[in-house]
């Protein structure tokens, strides 16, 4: 990954010549397949076939199981693409056979989305890999199957400009923009889809065709509502995205490297352990105060620390520590010492000395080196944050996921919640954790109904989650971060019903249980915890371009009742 692969488009100097290259290559949209004129067209017809593999090949293991291996599939082929055009043909002969169908994306779906017992065909597009600038759309175009670091590195190396997309290497862009992705860079820059410019999806019509449609954020486009539905709207709801389009709204002048957000040359790096044999409840709560507090006062998109985002990963006492890492633009007047201002403050009046962080907390392994800020060159902190993480190159790991948006800090009750949980005897698992990560800045200056990421006054996120290796470990780590998140949540039914304080779930961490009246107690519809008041609109998107529900899946998308 530390390099751009073989698949990557017009780098350095070629850029003066992206129009002719993009659309030599094919990276551009194909205008027949795009526009859907003619039935070849539409069915993908004469287009050569997406690879498939089948139960006997030695291949399939690793293609029906993504990295969480508590969801394993059986289909009956997958379809390794390539092209737009091998996508549809793939779909149509799904749709001419009566075959369900799921998309795989980078693999990281926390649910059952992609592999699940009812799903015959798994459309992978992992193989649809390329990064490039679209001359006549003065936009970057990215390939559904890209994962965020090549994506990263493709467009800051060829550039300078970057997305601000979540850290984890291996993501892939499909699903990750479709639900509203967001990273270290949003709070000064906004989520990704903030710059979204247009997408291309792959639909079926009342009919049965198969077609490609492209779609743009543009005032006229009649197929607009298609771009708004994947600002937020979440992965396989609608068809197979294809490719993305990036240009940020503000952008200026003709030239690529104007069309985009640019990143912070070199930023800070602190990376921090607080030793859980030091903590008691009451300096506990004080420092999940100190975080929230602090959020509170600093969401402004014009705060000085506009550009730092920091996660308090609080692992389970099993752990031994809880681990706090900051990342903030080194190139903010005086960020050296706001960066160590944040983190004194976090730490403020717990009357312990932080230590260095050397051994694995949250998703991330040891940083001794960053006990004290370091600076570095953005793209190599993105690198390292990206790939230090154990939990995505295990393939042996198990896992449950709960999100929550909060506009307030946690109060006394939810912070004595999440210290009994944490230091719970009864469970040892030092890769259960609570981790709360900056949100708000940036994101937060766009309307809730704008893009179909309805959540934009929080402060930062919480995010309940256990990995552990084997199914017979399953019972202890499930109902341990069910129970520490209905705990936090009691007061309003289990969940972070919007409200004064919460503001519902994020659907890139799709949480199983969400759609269960057991688990799910606070009386609220999953799809308000989710869109909250987006969710019509939605579901009439959701008419006009899948009306025949081909594109589903357990917390899919629901077609309007007629």
């Amino acid at each position: 990954m530390g390099m751009l692969n073989r698949r990557t488009m017009l780098t350095g100097t070629a850029a003066a010549v992206a129009g002719a290259a993009v659309t030599q290559t094919g990276l551009a949209p194909t205008r027949a397949a795009a526009a859907g004129t003619g039935a070849g067209a539409e069915a993908g017809a004469g287009a050569p076939a997406a690879v498939t593999v089948l139960p006997d090949d030695p291949r399939y293991a690793d293609l029906v199981v993504g990295n969480n291996t508590r969801w394993v599939g059986r289909p009956e082929s997958v379809s390794i693409v390539h092209t737009t055009e091998q996508v549809v043909r793939t779909v149509q002969e799904a749709v001419r056979a009566g075959k369900r169908i799921s998309i795989r994306g980078g693999g990281h779906c926390y649910a059952d989305f992609v592999y699940n017992p009812d799903v015959q065909i798994v459309v992978d597009m992992t193989a649809m890999d390329q990064v490039g600038y679209d001359e006549e759309r003065k936009a970057f175009v990215v390939e559904a199957g890209a994962t965020l670091l090549h994506v990263y590195e493709s467009l800051y190396k060829g550039w300078g400009v970057a997305l601000p997309g979540g850290m984890c290497y291996s993501v892939g862009v499909g699903g990750h923009i479709s639900g509203g992705g967001y990273g270290m860079l949003s709070r000064r820059h906004g989520l990704t889809v903030d710059h979204l410019y247009a997408v291309e999806v792959v639909v079926v019509n009342a009919d049965g065709t198969a077609r490609a449609v492209v779609a743009t954020r543009e005032a006229d486009d009649p197929n607009r509502d298609l771009w708004w539905a994947h600002t937020g709207g979440g992965g396989g709801n609608y068809g197979v995205i294809t490719r993305y389009w990036f240009r940020s709204p503000d952008a200026t002048g003709s030239e690529p490297a104007g069309q985009l957000m640019h990143p912070p040359k070199d930023v800070y790096v602190s990376a921090i352990s607080l030793p859980w044999s030091k903590l008691d409840k009451t300096r506990f709560a004080t420092l999940v105060k100190n975080f929230g507090t602090w959020h509170e006062k600093n969401g402004s998109p014009d705060s000085p620390y506009a550009s730092l985002c920091s996660f308090l990963m609080i692992n389970h006492r099993a752990n031994n520590s809880i681990g706090l890492l900051t990342q903030m633009d080194a190139t903010v007047p005086g960020a050296e010492k706001l960066i160590t201002a944040y983190v004194a403050s976090i730490t403020a009046a717990l009357g312990i000395k932080a230590e260095p962080l050397t051994s694995a907390v949250g998703e991330q392994g040891p940083m001794p080196d960053f006990f004290t800020p370091q600076r570095v060159p953005w793209l190599a902190s993105v690198r390292f944050l990206g790939t230090n993480n154990p939990t995505l190159t295990n393939p042996t790991l198990r896992g449950i996921h709960k999100s929550a948006y909060l506009r307030k800090g946690f109060n006394d009750a939810q912070i004595a919640s999440l210290y009994k949980h944490l230091t719970r005897t009864d469970l040892q698992n030092p890769n259960s954790m609570v981790v709360l990560l900056s949100y708000g800045g940036k994101i937060n200056t766009v309307r809730s109904g704008d893009t179909a990421s309805a959540q934009r006054d929080s402060i930062f996120k919480g995010l309940f989650q256990s990995f552990w290796p084997g199914k017979e470990q399953d019972p202890q780590n499930l109902a341990w971060t069910r129970e520490v998140y209905a705990d936090v949540f009691a007061s309003t039914g289990g969940y972070p019903v919007p409200g004064p304080a919460a503001d519902g779930c994020y659907i890139n961490y799709p949480d199983s249980d969400i759609t269960d009246p057991q688990q799910n107690k606070s009386g609220v519809p999953w799809t308000t915890l989710y869109y909250k008041d987006n969710y019509p609109r939605l579901q009439r998107v959701k008419a006009a371009y899948d009306p025949r529900n081909v594109f589903r899946h357990s917390q899919s998308i629901a077609l309007p009742k007629q």
